[in-house]
């Protein structure tokens, strides 16, 4: 019986969940509980400021996020669960305070500051749709403030060194051609693992990859497959089949392309000179920490760059919405860079010569 009153009350689980009625009568509880199995067979789900933040985080994303790419969506749905509904979703909307808010985001202060700002948007857009739908009166995390997190590292592009030793590497690896999409066409990780036999195309007899990308409108593009990438291609391409995949005829997912990479990285390693006791490398590893698969497709853009690919081309081949993200790797220029227009720049004309003067 609640304390407040002398109703009586019957509890009953459905579907793992615990739920309880109140009534005057055993058969108006008997009817109520009913009623509530229907309505939660219907998945029907009472809006009001008792309702689970679960359930308002849930009708709030499937009704106010109908502009977000079947991916982007995934994405979002799985940030919002990992990091917020795990520690405020089975919590009332009406009782969340801020101080449950500023510590579940306290608990993002080892993530990258990325991440944390992902986080803290979508703990904001839970609430405030609350609030504009009058379940609550005030958002308790209008005022919450971000950990300082860890600081995003530039991503960068291979060494000329470290290029020449993925080259071979890509040769030996089982899922080579996956990483050799990134390095030679751009693809994000994601284009790379979703890329099937009908995506290799021709337009006046040269050979394109459609990238069916879902980022942005600017990332379903179509970019030129450079001689070292179609010798890697299998003999027969299957339209529907994707070009890499497991033994077992799957796509491969995040967690196997991670894999995938480890072991690349570990054929780079004994390349470069690590030793092998039992099979186990010993330290130093050679290769550098920093070197994530996103990296093959940096290298790809920092390529057009040294090509003298304009970087109004090199946007569209990279899929990027603003020129900006273009123009600022290829503005990054490195110290191999460089010294390739030393001889330019010191034997060239008289003003190269007043400038090095200048300079």
């Amino acid at each position: 019986m609640r304390k407040d009153s002398k109703l009586k009350r019957m509890s009953f689980t459905y579907d793992g969940k615990r739920y309880d009625v109140y009534g005057n009568t055993k058969s108006e509880l008997i009817r109520k509980k009913t009623e509530k199995i229907e309505s939660l067979k219907r998945n029907e789900v009472l809006i009001c400021s008792s309702m689970l933040v679960r359930d308002w985080a849930n009708q709030a994303v499937e009704t106010y996020k109908t502009n977000l790419s079947p991916n982007a969506l995934k994405n979002y749905k799985y940030m919002m669960n990992a990091h917020v509904l795990s520690e405020l979703g089975d919590m009332k909307l009406k009782d969340v305070k801020p101080l449950h808010c500023q510590k579940c985001l306290n608990l993002c202060e080892d993530m990258a500051q990325k991440t944390i700002n992902d986080i803290y948007q979508i703990m904001r857009f839970i609430f405030s749709t609350a609030v504009d739908n009058a379940l609550i009166n005030v958002s308790p995390a209008a005022k919450i403030t971000k950990p300082k997190g860890k600081a995003y590292k530039h991503r960068r592009s291979l060494t000329a060194y470290a290029e020449g030793i993925f080259l071979e590497a890509i040769k030996e690896h089982q899922h080579g051609l996956l990483f050799a999409l990134m390095w030679g066409c751009g693809c994000r990780p994601s284009e790379a693992m979703n890329v099937d036999g009908r995506d290799i195309v021709y337009k006046e007899g040269k050979p394109f990859l459609h990238i069916r990308g879902t980022k942005t409108v600017n990332s379903d593009r179509y970019v030129p497959i450079p001689q070292l990438v179609m010798d890697m291609l299998p003999d027969r391409l299957e339209p529907f089949m994707p070009l890499v995949k497991t033994s077992a005829d799957h796509r491969l997912n995040a967690q196997s392309t991670k894999r995938a990479w480890a072991s690349l990285e570990r054929i780079m390693n004994i390349k470069m000179g690590c030793k092998v006791y039992r099979n186990e490398l010993i330290p130093p590893f050679p290769l550098a920490p920093d070197l994530v698969p996103y990296c093959l497709r940096h290298t790809f853009c920092t390529n057009l760059a040294k090509y003298g690919v304009d970087v109004r081309v090199a946007q569209a081949l990279m899929g990027h919405a603003d020129i900006k993200m273009t123009s600022n790797i290829y503005t990054h220029v490195d110290d191999r860079m460089l010294v390739d227009q030393f001889d330019i720049i010191t034997n060239n004309s008289t003003s190269s010569r007043t400038l090095m003067a200048a300079i």
